[in-house]
């Protein structure tokens, strides 16, 4: 039976893939379509832009039905674009793996490692439920709160494969069951909605974060630094945290008051770790002076008149590199290959090629105009909320928050030149919006991780999930429209 079943998915993929191949040809063998009316000009589908929407829908059918891996779909879409002749493979190749932001995840996926290597990651949840004490609806947010604000810093994968662990060990010493416990649904989904939410606040965040700065700086000439990102994300973060722990005590309302059972046994768990280690304070030095180069970096610029710059990828860089140093030695390389998600690199690799070769053909300018062409006739103030929804629709089918952004966000700023709208103006939220996968557990490994719990099933996620995703477009608007209205950075 096992083997059939297997069989069975076998077979299943094939013919995916075949149907994924067979549209892509589809898609560039069809006669160019109507001329598409934008803003009293007349915008037309090149051969090279059908040819590079045959290769989107190739990979956005991989992407969703899942057949082969992520980043195994990216490289096909690195050989294809020059397959189908839009671009040399040289020039592919270069502006996946040689754009900065690579080296930007990579450090962050470093200092992440490091985090998690040398428990600090562990012991600052242990901390959180310590202060909580026995108050159930103290440990929800508790966990919101810190899962938030380690997502600040390194990537909510990360951050859900940390707070797991605690989560489902606190409810199993309180002898609460999967699917009988409204404490534990509410718990468990909580480590997927706080590194959710925690990260938008920074570039550091998440992959599509620096994903969209990058699309930002290429294709609108807007560099996007590591505070004004911040000015719009952390208060749309700080924002959504108490929001999110009442839409779970009211979908999910808590049948005890008190856990049943004695902080004793978190102060053990504490004690057992023992005071802060070496490579705890370490990694501590080092997160410490990343983030203050990440946040100085530009005053420094302006006080030394550009002699002395600080691009974020270098300082990233800087920072994953220097838990390896002799004198550190916080991860070893081995540790580093264990612990990272290489094909994330990949992924944000692939995803840059495909888009920037989605702008440069034309063909992001006139998908945005089929799709989205509308959006010129939505006010000012709805903007940000009706992007934020719509950018959550499309993350149901996208399941990577990488990958939605990768799609998305050449399209929306192609439609911004068009409009003579600021590009931040639309990308703003839409990068946000990337990251805010809270309806589907199948969205991303960030809530894939809480949910292998057992202690919800997709039906309570989904449940919470759609008021969650209505309070972030809320969120997301209102730091928009007023802080970042405020600080001249929307």
């Amino acid at each position: 039976m096992i083997f059939q079943g297997q069989q069975f998915t076998d077979n299943r993929h094939t013919w995916t893939f075949m149907g994924a191949v067979a549209l892509m040809l589809l898609v560039d063998f069809l006669p160019p379509p109507p001329l598409l009316e934008g803003n009293e000009q007349l915008i037309a589908l090149t051969a090279a832009g059908k040819a590079s929407l045959g290769i989107l829908a190739f990979a956005v059918t991989l992407w969703v039905t899942e057949t082969i891996p992520f980043p195994i779909t990216a490289l096909f879409v690195i050989l294809l674009i020059p397959a189908f002749g839009i671009k040399e493979f040289q020039s592919v190749v270069r502006t996946g793996f040689g754009d900065p932001i690579i080296v930007f995840f990579i450090g962050v996926l470093l200092l992440s490692a490091a985090f998690t290597q040398s428990g600090l990651g562990t012991r600052l949840a242990y901390y959180i439920v310590l202060k909580a004490g026995n108050r159930t609806d103290k440990i929800l947010l508790g966990f919101l709160f810190v899962g938030a604000m380690m997502s600040m810093w390194i990537t909510d994968m990360a951050v859900a494969a940390i707070m797991f662990p605690l989560g489902v060990g606190l409810l199993k010493e309180a002898g609460l069951k999967p699917l009988q416990s409204n404490f534990g649904r509410a718990l468990m989904i909580s480590c997927a909605y706080g590194p959710l939410i925690g990260g938008i606040s920074t570039p550091a965040g998440t992959g599509a974060n620096p994903v969209a700065i990058r699309y930002l700086y290429q294709l609108a000439q807007i560099d996007i630094s590591f505070l004004t990102w911040m000015s719009l994300g952390l208060p749309a973060t700080l924002m959504m945290i108490p929001i999110g722990w009442l839409i779970l005590l009211k979908i999910f309302p808590l049948e005890m008051e008190n856990l049943p059972l004695e902080t004793s046994q978190i102060k053990t768990n504490l004690k057992t770790q023992g005071s802060l280690s070496t490579n705890e304070t370490k990694t501590l030095v080092i997160f410490f002076l990343t983030i203050s180069l990440w946040l100085l970096g530009p005053f420094i610029n302006k006080i030394t008149n550009g002699v002395v710059h600080l691009p974020i990828e270098a300082v990233a860089l800087l920072g994953g590199l220097s838990v390896f140093l002799p004198t550190v030695k916080i991860l070893s390389w081995k540790e580093a290959e264990r612990n990272i998600n290489w094909g994330g690199i990949l992924l944000i690799v692939a995803g840059i090629s495909l888009g920037m070769t989605l702008y440069e053909t034309g063909a992001a300018r006139w998908l945005a105009w089929l799709l989205m062409g509308h959006i010129s006739a939505i006010h000012f103030v709805i903007l940000p909320f009706v992007i934020v929804i719509a950018v959550a629709l499309l993350h149901l089918m996208f399941s990577s928050n990488t990958v939605t952004g990768t799609i998305i966000i050449p399209i929306l700023i192609a439609l911004a030149h068009d409009l003579k709208l600021d590009p931040w103006i639309i990308v703003g939220p839409a990068a946000f919006s990337s990251s805010l996968a809270f309806i589907l557990v199948t969205e991303g490994p960030t809530t894939i991780i809480p949910y292998a719990s057992g202690y919800f099933s997709i039906r309570d996620m989904a449940k919470a999930g759609i008021w969650m995703t209505l309070a972030a477009a809320v969120c997301v608007s209102v730091s928009v429209l007023t802080i970042g209205t405020l600080t001249g950075s929307y």
